[in-house]
């Protein structure tokens, strides 16, 4: 009889062990589940948030940020944010991301060039020295006669003053090198006439019988050092 107890004991103790085991697995999948939920609750939230920061910029009709890639979009922005030491702010990273992804364009290459161009400040209201062709403004640093054709390209409006808003100088800078780059076919080419202007790369190839100008070279090694993310046009 006693025996009879004692096995009686270990079964039941047996079945509350196994029990209590299969209610914490259920237990902690409900709480990966509910994780799960929150990040994407979070993430789509987060979405609405940026598309409202968009909606008050002008913004190419076909472009809209992505749910597929707004994963790499946000891990690319918040590198970005961290390398400028928060010079080049979060919803500029996740906007570049978005963009370069639907254009095909390295984003590297293009927040190197936006770095280049402000003197590593990223400033969106930077004006360029004054030259024979006037001023360069903006991030982008888009002279006014240049701006205009680029932006229609873009199916964007076109007014002076929004050549310091930096979505837009971000619009127009990878437009324009998706535009350099489908003509040539390489950064060494694309980079340099962005830099010099068309008729200025070939007056540099023709004084030095490549295109590999230290602006080029620079921006591509910058943006090499990247290993998160890889993007080739």
């Amino acid at each position: 009889m006693k025996r009879i107890l004692v096995m009686s004991l270990i079964l039941l103790l047996s079945f509350i062990t196994g029990f209590l085991y299969f209610e914490n697995k259920k237990l902690q999948v409900t709480i990966k589940q509910s994780e799960k939920l929150n990040a994407e609750q979070k993430k789509i939230l987060d979405m609405k948030e940026m598309q409202l920061y968009y909606s008050k910029h002008p913004v190419s009709a076909d472009l809209a940020l992505n749910y597929e890639s707004w994963v790499i979009s946000t891990m690319l922005a918040e590198q970005l944010v961290e390398d400028s030491d928060g010079k080049f702010k979060r919803e500029w990273g996740i906007f570049l991301g978005e963009i370069a992804q639907q254009r095909d364009v390295d984003p590297y290459i293009v927040y190197e060039l936006l770095r280049i161009e402000t003197g590593g400040t990223f400033d969106p209201k930077v004006i360029g020295p004054k030259t024979r062709f006037g001023h360069a403004y903006g991030m982008a640093q888009f002279m006014k006669n240049t701006a205009p054709w680029i932006a229609e390209m873009a199916d964007l409006p076109y007014e002076d003053k929004l050549l310091f808003d930096p979505i837009y100088s971000i619009q127009l800078s990878v437009e324009y090198l998706r535009y350099l780059y489908d003509q040539y076919g390489n950064w060494d080419h694309t980079l340099t006439a962005y830099h010099r202007g068309v008729g200025g790369l070939q007056t540099y190839i023709d004084n030095n019988g490549h295109s590999k100008s230290a602006y080029a070279v620079e921006i591509q090694e910058k943006a090499q050092e990247f290993d998160l993310l890889t993007y080739s046009p």
